[in-house]
């Protein structure tokens, strides 16, 4: 009992000690959490999120119709351009195109026959042996022969590609990231084409698309670098730039967003396709700036603390009121100044503060009393 006594009043008098160094007073009627402005560097990202994507990822269909016999690939399994991947088969197609070859011949034997008929009808029209419409005929029956070559040949031509469909094959190097067929299963090529594999080109080099939102997408530009982890690997954090920002909107429940493209070297092929990413975008740096921690810019003080002189209503452009401690330390003086860039934490100050200058973070202690100017409203800060 009397060691935890003893505890609990060591620990009141280290958070006494704490306080004490951080506080300032005001004629003994307020006790105020301070800190004083401070040169260092900030840095303002933009945040989002992002899916991971393949440079390049081509979907494989099929543009015949029939049961797989062949599967020649699975999932990361690499792949060259022209490689046989699947076979759909080829039985009905062999059949159509020996038949398309024997309508063919039948057409090119028919055509023989109408140029010796056209043939004899020149020669017996000048003996009488025969009319001029019969001569008129034939010409028409040798062309219509003709015609019907070229329908066939065509056909043929159909079937032999019908049949050269059959096997699917890679259409660049890469990696399978998707399978979507079994053996034995049977594809229906209709309208749209059935997909049977999705071919990952490279995944050495990926892409994020991110949904920028539109009061951020301003300060998004080509070039600059972005910080992004991944929930596979929590601990590191990987690195890209952003190479293309999309000026085509997307509005979603009310929220307009801008997909932004961001490159990344993937060399150890650790990340995957379709992982999420949190990504933050550096989109503007400054190096030993005065600052003040936010704290300070959402502070307001309590009805009836006693001010220098009247804070302002009205703020220009950038400008944020704060709050300092007079000389005595017995009132509030308000000082507005012109903010920077923020990273979150601490905000760059361009202006209308001192270095060193000490401002007021929050209230820990305050008596009321009477005072001649009212506390503005609270304001919004980063």
């Amino acid at each position: 009992m009397k060691r935890t006594l003893h505890n609990f009043v060591a620990l009141a008098a280290v958070l006494v000690a704490v306080i004490s160094s951080g506080c300032k007073p005001s004629g003994g009627d307020a006790r105020f959490e301070t800190v004083a402005a401070t040169r260092g560097d900030i840095s303002e990202h933009v945040t989002a999120s992002g899916t991971l994507s393949a440079v390049v990822s081509v979907d494989v269909g099929s543009q015949v119709s029939g049961k797989i016999s062949t599967l020649a690939v699975d999932y990361n399994s690499p792949v060259k351009k022209g490689q046989l991947v699947a076979e759909i088969d080829p039985t009905v197609y062999a059949a159509a195109l020996r038949q398309a070859e024997g309508e063919l011949a039948s057409a090119n034997a028919t055509v023989i026959l109408k140029r010796q008929n056209l043939e004899r009808k020149k020669i017996l029209v000048p003996l009488k042996a025969a009319s001029q419409l019969d001569l008129d005929q034939a010409t028409a029956e040798l062309a219509q022969a003709d015609a019907s070559v070229t329908i066939n040949e065509a056909a043929l031509e159909s079937a032999q590609a019908n049949l050269g469909y059959c096997k699917i094959t890679a259409p660049v190097d890469g990696i399978v990231i998707a399978r979507k067929v079994d053996l034995g299963q049977t594809l229906t090529a209709g309208f749209t084409t059935p997909v049977l594999f999705t071919i990952a080109q490279d995944i050495s080099k990926m892409n994020i698309s991110a949904s920028i939102s539109e009061a951020d997408i301003g300060q998004v530009k080509d070039g600059q670098p972005v910080d992004f982890t991944v929930d596979a690997f929590p601990e590191e954090t990987f690195h890209g730039l952003v190479t293309q920002v999309r000026k085509s909107p997307t509005t979603t429940q009310n929220v307009v967003t801008y997909e932004t493209i961001i490159t990344v070297d993937n060399p150890e092929k650790k990340l995957f396709p379709g992982m999420t990413a949190d990504v933050s975008i550096l989109v503007a740096e400054r190096k030993n700036v005065l600052k003040i921690p936010n704290t300070a810019l959402r502070y307001s003080p309590p009805e009836g603390v006693t001010f220098e002189a009247a804070p302002p209503k009205t703020f220009g452009r950038n400008q944020r009121l704060i709050y300092a401690l007079s000389a005595n330390s017995s009132t509030l003086k308000p000082v507005l100044i012109k903010a920077g860039i923020t990273d979150g934490v601490d905000t760059e100050i361009l202006d209308g503060l001192g270095e060193h200058t000490t401002v007021v973070t929050s209230t820990l202690f305050f008596k009321t009393k009477s005072s001649g100017f009212a506390p503005p409203p609270p304001q919004n800060a980063p």
